[in-house]
């Protein structure tokens, strides 16, 4: 058995910084369970009342449930539209690829607020404004890329000989993809499944535009809440968030394991 050869400065290192981005999580998780009418650390006073006001608040469990249904479909699209446009990518190394490549990746490179500034005009003119299709279709537009590259990362792992020997034993492209290629690629899908939804449903900056009276999600209610008051209310609904999160990467690391599931 090999014993590590990291050194203890920086394995200290690496554990000051986990503290340093975990303990404003987890401080949420006690400030959910204040007393108190205000956001205030340490409270003078504990309980759950912040968390019945959350049960009763239907307002928030409606928004919770659009963003819940819109993530579950933008996965679904987003797996739909990223699958073939990575196996283009990958087993047809062309100019057009590389071009279709930039363009599914491209969001990625423009900062957030001018993406969402963009798709506001485009919308506008289109008549999307604050409705449920016209935010699904924004999401898309950021969970594409990430999905496209976890795939383009999988299916460039997996040796084309597999496929080629499917073929030489007779089966069509369709049935080899099928049959050899999507069962081998299948922790990929997942993660990038696993992935889209959490960045669907977590998205607000784009969201804002988008959003009306008659459709929101629940970071955007969530949002306009702090902004009219500060009660405790969020960070019951932020340990909410946290549980979903923590949720879905034990469901992909039980299932797949996230080293497999992200690389090769």
């Amino acid at each position: 058995m090999e014993e590590s050869t990291t050194s203890w400065p920086l394995k200290l290192l690496v554990a000051i910084l986990f503290v340093f981005l975990l303990v404003p999580v987890l401080m949420v998780i006690p400030l959910s369970f204040s007393g108190e009418n205000t956001l205030r650390f340490p409270p003078s006073s504990w309980g759950i009342r912040w968390y019945e006001a959350l049960w009763a608040n239907e307002l928030m469990w409606r928004a919770f449930r659009t963003s819940v249904l819109i993530g579950l479909i933008v996965t679904a699209l987003t797996v739909v539209i990223a699958l073939p446009a990575a196996y283009v990518i990958v087993r047809m190394k062309t100019l057009g690829s590389e071009i279709l490549y930039n363009l599914f990746t491209a969001p990625l490179l423009l900062p957030t607020i001018v993406l969402g500034l963009a798709i506001l005009i485009v919308f506008a003119a289109a008549g999307l404004l604050g409705t449920f299709h016209g935010i699904v279709l924004a999401h898309l537009v950021l969970t594409l890329p990430y999905a496209l590259r976890i795939l383009a990362t999988s299916l460039g792992a997996l040796p084309v000989t597999l496929e080629e020997a499917a073929a030489s034993l007779g089966a069509t492209p369709l049935t080899a993809f099928r049959r050899v290629t999507l069962p081998l690629i299948a922790p990929g899908v997942l993660s990038a499944s696993a992935l889209s939804f959490l960045v669907s449903f977590d998205e607000i900056v784009i969201t804002l535009f988008l959003a009306g009276p008659q459709v929101t999600t629940l970071p955007v209610e969530m949002f306009r809440r702090l902004d009219s008051r500060s009660d405790p209310m969020i960070a019951a609904v932020s340990v909410l968030l946290i549980g979903i999160t923590l949720a879905v990467v034990l469901v992909v690391q039980r299932s797949v394991g996230l080293s497999r599931g992200f690389v090769k």
